[in-house]
């Protein structure tokens, strides 16, 4: 589908407020809204915004639009539910924001229309077609594209020349975890430098397997982008202080 055809697919969006000011009797469009990134305060101040923006363009929640927001956070089990739920509404669109929540709503629908915001590489990671011509029922806004990981290995290694080894911080069950590693493990040799994985899971985990990598000289870390790597990011900036281990952070 191109683009084009697919914001016609949405009902005309654009063109929603013009025709519900003359035809509100007919029915209320509902919206259905899934937040799978982890930090929920800076994700209700995005919802805010995008509420204020709908009404700004006639439409209001409770009158002529329903909003149905869910909040998955960085859980994958949470956010699957959410997904199939807003899909069974049914929604007439959904805005989603994270790379884990918009896996989640296409194994849910090929239907319903998704926008979708927060995403790494949605072309790298399987999600559209292309940037000019998503094709499928998504389209929307990438943060970067996988090739900017090779950067963080090039970063590393300018800011400290020593560094061998690197453990890169991924989480394992998302798309873009498994792509940020390959293109990292890519370049590894042409740098210099060995890499190895921590796959993040829980805290205590995460705590032991940087402990054991600090205790081989010339190590540095790099963690890459995801919902967990959110929740956890104090706790492996501490580790990466405790342990002297020079890092790069997404």
């Amino acid at each position: 589908m191109k683009r084009r055809e697919f914001i016609a697919g949405l009902g005309g969006a654009a063109a929603w407020p013009v025709v519900a000011r003359g035809q509100q009797s007919e029915r209320t469009r509902r919206v259905g809204v899934l937040m799978s990134a982890a930090i929920e305060t800076d994700q209700r101040a995005g919802v805010a915004v995008f509420v204020e923006g709908l009404h700004q363009l006639g439409w209001v929640d409770g009158r002529d639009v329903q909003i149905e927001v869910r909040w998955a956070g960085g859980n994958r089990e949470q956010a699957r539910k959410d997904a199939e739920e807003l899909v069974a509404l049914p929604a007439d669109v959904i805005m989603v924001w994270g790379q884990l929540g918009l896996e989640v709503l296409l194994r849910a629908t090929r239907s319903v229309p998704i926008v979708f915001g927060g995403v790494a590489d949605p072309v790298g990671s399987g999600f559209i077609d292309s940037l000019a011509r998503p094709g499928g029922n998504a389209t929307g806004f990438t943060v970067f594209e996988y090739a900017l990981s090779a950067k963080w290995v090039e970063l590393l290694k300018q800011i400290a020349p020593s560094v061998t080894r690197i453990a890169v911080l991924r989480d394992p069950e998302i798309t873009a975890g498994i792509g940020q590693f390959a293109v990292i493990q890519s370049v590894a040799p042409s740098i210099g430098v060995d890499v190895s994985v921590i796959n993040m899971r829980d805290a205590r985990q995460i705590e032991q397997d940087i402990t054991r990598f600090a205790n081989s000289a010339n190590g540095g870390l790099i963690l890459t982008g995801s919902p967990l790597a959110v929740v956890h990011h104090d706790l492996i900036v501490a580790l990466a202080t405790q342990h002297k281990l020079p890092a790069i952070y997404f």
